[in-house]
């Protein structure tokens, strides 16, 4: 039998998941970003060009991260049975509930990442692809209710609608932040009534539901 040589053996290059926890085990390691894409290669016996297959930059691959986290959660949901069935408010309840779950799995990294520079949410380059994954997702749920009525007038502005999703997400990451009730109970309290009075809002239902989501607020910034 002929042995083996060095060679023989082909050492698997990493993929697009394996770079992304190589990175994210990193920062955490290091809590601090990589200097150079170079020395993060050389450091995991790697090759430059094994990086740039799959990212053109760590930026790229720091927006990959939230796109995986969307991906994750939109995976979990669509397994269930029960989801397709679903009003559109309580998909839009599910979605944050399941995205909050995958971030609270990898929480240490996405605290590291949105206080790395300390600038405000919404100036975050690395949330940018989530912003428009989630504005899409959200123009779905819309254009479905907007499906079941007859009248054009009853039917509500898309583009409103995905943005006021979107900010509403803001809201709610800043809130996870700073959430320190066991099992992140106030987050998910949060996510209720915030989905409430969006969806009562585009109903013209009474303000009840702001008046409630007011006070929670009011009580949990005293605490």
């Amino acid at each position: 039998m002929a042995k083996k040589t060095e060679n023989s053996k082909v050492k698997k290059k990493p993929d697009a998941d394996k770079l992304i926890a190589i990175y994210m085990d990193y920062v955490l390691e290091h809590e601090k970003t990589p200097k150079s894409i170079y020395k993060f290669a050389k450091e995991n016996d790697m090759t430059e060009q094994d990086f740039y297959q799959y990212f053109g930059s760590f930026e790229g691959l720091r927006k990959a991260i939230w796109d995986r986290f969307f991906e994750n959660s939109m995976t979990v949901m669509e397994k269930s049975n029960e989801y397709a069935s679903f009003e559109n408010r309580e998909k839009l309840l599910t979605f944050f509930y399941t995205f909050f779950e995958v971030l609270t799995a990898n929480r240490s990294y996405v605290l590291y990442a949105l206080n790395e520079h300390g600038q405000s949410l919404k100036g975050l380059d690395q949330l940018k692809n989530l912003r428009k994954r989630i504005r899409s997702y959200a123009k779905t749920l819309i254009q479905d209710r907007n499906s079941e009525k007859s009248m054009k007038l009853f039917q509500q502005n898309e583009m409103i609608f995905s943005e006021g999703v979107w900010v509403q997400f803001l809201f709610l990451l800043k809130f996870w932040m700073d959430d320190n009730s066991p099992a992140f109970e106030s987050t998910d309290i949060a996510i209720e009534k915030s989905v409430n009075t969006v969806f009562d809002l585009f109903d013209n239902t009474p303000l009840e539901r702001v008046v409630d989501l007011g006070k929670f607020l009011w009580k949990e910034r005293m605490a």
